[in-house]
């Protein structure tokens, strides 16, 4: 008997990849890693922004809730535009919008046209990662999917490499206002790239036009990929495991090491390029397995979660001011594992829904981890005011979001997999009446 790979490799309508679909497909994902670049890029430089605007802990943490409140709301609006319009008019406007927002913040002067910048970064931003795997289920045989978004993550985990290590040491050589504009040179370079050279698909694999527009056919789009099991389940997964990452990343991770852990700015940043680095090289495990093993993705999911609680749990409970540097590693270490773990979220929502609505399930998926981050972002902004930078109490905040995530992660699981079962036993009869 076939494998369901060797079946699925045969499916009529699939692209061939090959170099050219390689090619094209890291134009995409180059335009995605700018993206992570400027979007991580406060990381960086939360310490500095609160010192040039003279804002508190609760104004800082407003840049990157609004930054993320933008993208998680253009989620689903971006995965209608691109079943729509095509991946090449979607990420053309996406680097046009986070180029202009980079550039921007580095020329604010004041909290208030920063904030403004800030969140037309995040609106360009929104716009490029659904494209991106839309891209990659375009030009890849489906078999190829997990390990494709797999590494759409990965390339993007090296855009926010380059915050922590470039970004970072040019924000303190030649300062605030060169850095950032300096970076949005790049967002300049990935558009020539990507007028030149990405194509929505190869020829002879044109997607069939969608037939409607308009308000109701929307709504039908988008209530058509929520009734699938598969794609709420997806949203939970995105949604549980990628904030704790996120959030250390994207703002909090170096104050905390700095302020309530007592390392230098140099090492705290070490321990940050450390959660990328563990994030590539996981990335690469968890996309084999879940290539190999579809049954792996919601024991790796969860496992994930339980992981990094337990991590969080053992460094705010550390029962001395400073928790050990081996702890610290530790748990950098594992919160790599937390993006990779959150691209399993479109290994459910992908085989729930069919091609052409394909951007509007992964739009669903990718608002679970960011509207979990945003939340979390705020919630330490405010406890950090409230207790006086008690970062134990405010971290806490971290374990609320884990706990109603798995609750719904096991409410739906057992639906999905069976919905999903159903869609493979439907589309094997459909293939024994298509002529090989």
């Amino acid at each position: 008997m076939s494998s369901p790979d060797a079946r699925e490799a045969r499916l009529p309508g699939d692209p061939p990849g090959g170099s050219r679909a390689v090619l094209v497909w890291s134009v995409g994902v180059a335009v995605y890693f700018v993206a992570v670049i400027f979007r991580t890029s406060l990381g960086v430089a939360g310490l500095d922004a609160a010192d040039r605007f003279h804002v508190n802990a609760s104004a800082l943490s407003t840049f990157s809730i609004l930054q993320l409140l933008v993208y998680a709301g253009m989620q689903i609006p971006v995965g209608l535009m691109v079943d729509r319009l095509g991946t090449k008019k979607v990420l053309t406007m996406g680097v046009v919008l986070f180029t202009a927002g980079q550039l921007g913040f580095a020329f604010s002067p004041s909290y208030g046209m920063a904030l403004a910048s800030r969140a037309l970064l995040g609106c360009g931003d929104a716009l490029t990662f659904i494209s991106v795997l839309r891209l990659g289920t375009r030009w890849f045989p489906a078999r190829r999917g997990p390990l494709v978004a797999q590494l759409a993550g990965l390339v993007g985990m090296a855009g926010n490499l380059v915050s922590t290590l470039v970004l970072a040491r040019l924000l303190h050589s030649v300062g605030w206002t060169a850095a950032f504009a300096g970076s949005s040179l790049a967002g300049v370079l990935v558009l020539v790239l990507l007028l030149l050279f990405l194509k929505d698909h190869p020829e002879g694999h044109e997607p069939e036009p969608l037939a409607h527009t308009g308000a109701a056919f929307v709504r039908r789009q988008i209530a058509a990929s929520w009734r699938e099991p598969g794609t709420r389940l997806g949203l939970w997964v995105h949604f549980t495991t990628q904030f704790p990452a996120m959030v250390f990343l994207l703002l909090w991770g170096l104050p905390f090491l700095v302020e309530a852990q007592g390392l230098s700015r140099g090492t705290a940043g070490g321990l940050l390029t450390l959660v990328v680095v563990s994030n590539m090289v996981i990335g690469l495990v968890f996309g084999q397995i879940v290539a190999r093993h579809h049954t792996a993705r919601a024991p790796i999911a969860l496992g994930t979660v339980g992981v990094t609680a337990t991590m969080w749990a053992a460094t705010l409970a550390y029962p001395a001011e400073h928790a050990p540097m081996w702890l610290l590693v530790t748990l950098c270490v594992v919160l790599g594992a937390c993006g990779p773990a959150s691209m399993i979220g479109f290994d459910f929502a992908r085989p729930a829904n069919p091609p052409e609505r394909q951007g509007t399930a992964s739009g669903i998926v990718n608002m679970g981890g960011f509207i979990a981050s945003m939340t979390t972002l705020l919630a330490i902004g405010v406890l950090l005011d409230a207790t006086g930078d008690n970062y134990q109490i405010a971290f806490c905040s971290v374990f609320v979001l884990e706990a109603l995530g798995i609750s719904q992660i096991l409410r739906l699981r057992r639906r999905a997999v069976a919905r999903e079962r159903e869609r493979l036993v439907a589309s094997r009869v459909e293939m024994v009446h298509v002529p090989v």
